[in-house]
């Protein structure tokens, strides 16, 4: 898949995204982790044998670092708050505008690299979902690690059909880490019981 088509689903894609984090929603690990890593797989195969000399592959990792600290500011501005007894996060209009610039960038550092070398632009320019997914995966962990910190309970995904969420042992495990080392008492998230992943 690549062109048009690709551009449209991931233009849909980031609307959908923002639109429920805008609206805000529960925190869900799952959501926050594997969508992104699976971005990250496809985005590879879609530059592997593209990026074919030195320059492409500058633009290509500047692009990828460029998204990365992008995903991590933007996880830093989401806001987090307990909602039903689990992590609610929402966007704020920061986070819209670092998504804006984001997008941007990617834009103009494709433009640029086309200018200098029009061969090699093609590799770049076929990284977005490479470089979108890295963006995303990074904004989901710090997002993560602040609702985890500050005490809140991360489901790994939530029932469908009137189920309980499900959490993850490893999520608790690392909050009750997080907890201890900043000298929190044992217990001082204790939630109910919730089946787990």
């Amino acid at each position: 898949m690549s062109g048009p088509v690709e551009i449209v689903l991931i233009v849909a894609a980031v609307a959908y995204l923002m639109v429920r984090r805008l609206m805000g929603e529960p925190a869900q690990a799952k959501q926050m982790l594997i969508l992104p890593a699976v971005l990250c797989l496809i985005g590879l195969t879609n530059v592997s044998g593209e990026v074919k000399t030195p320059l492409s592959l500058v633009f290509l990792i500047g692009t990828a670092v460029i998204g990365i600290v992008l995903g991590v500011l933007r996880g830093a501005t989401v806001r987090i708050s307990r909602r039903d007894d689990v992590a609610f996060v929402r966007y704020t209009a920061v986070t819209v505008v670092l998504w804006l610039l984001n997008i941007a960038v990617k834009a103009g550092v494709t433009y640029a690299l086309d200018t200098f070398d029009p061969k090699d632009a093609g590799g770049v320019s076929n990284s977005l979902l490479l470089t979108l997914g890295l963006g995303i995966l990074a904004e989901g962990l710090v997002v993560l690690y602040r609702a985890l910190r500050g005490g809140h309970q991360v489901m790994w995904t939530q029932g469908g059909d009137g189920e309980p969420a499900r959490t993850s042992p490893v999520l608790d495990t690392i909050q009750r880490e997080l907890g201890r080392r900043d000298g929190r008492p044992a217990g001082w998230n204790t939630q109910p019981e919730r089946e787990h992943l």
